[in-house]
């Protein structure tokens, strides 16, 4: 079994509604075990057998059926969810204030070229994220990262505690 992080993307923010026991519903559904949910922003952990890109299947598959409408979802092991805390290039950054775009591929070499109003905001990209130091607060930024607009993030408060989360399991 591997223990796997589901990030739903545009949930509970903008009109769609997904209630967490309804997410760990779907997701007992789909034969995964050991269900969690963290917050409701769209943050489930658990275990399965299926690989990566079949949990991420199983999944938006089993929402589509129960919304009637297509939610992304990004997927991630424990280990890289652990990964991905770890990488964070701004440490020195507030995790409140610090986010993790997640991809489900790389971000593109060219990802800084479509940037725009961005004034503090320090930008990094990792393995399959991009991340984003908002150093004066993201209420007021006027930033925009079109490469971002596939993904889902989360702050590093929220990614260390998922990390933990899936290590526990």
């Amino acid at each position: 079994m591997t223990a796997y992080v589901g990030l739903l993307r545009a949930v509970n923010v903008g009109g769609t509604k997904v209630l967490m026991s309804d997410l760990k519903a779907v997701c007992e559904a789909a034969g995964f075990e050991k269900v969690r949910t963290y917050i409701a922003s769209g943050n489930v952990i658990f275990d399965s057998a299926l690989s990566e890109r079949e949990v991420k299947q199983a999944l938006e598959s089993r929402l589509l059926a129960h919304m009637g409408k297509p939610i992304p979802v990004m997927v991630r092991t424990a280990e890289e969810m652990a990964a991905v805390l770890a990488a964070n290039p701004f440490p020195h950054g507030a995790g409140s204030r610090t986010l993790a775009v997640f991809l489900d591929a790389p971000p593109p070499a060219d990802v800084m070229a479509g940037v725009t109003h961005q004034t503090v905001e320090e930008i990094a990209t990792g393995a399959r994220e991009i991340y984003v130091h908002y150093g004066a607060g993201m209420g007021t930024s006027k930033l925009k990262i079109p490469a971002a607009k596939r993904g889902t993030a989360r702050n590093m408060n929220t990614v260390a505690k998922l990390a933990e989360m899936a290590a526990a399991l």
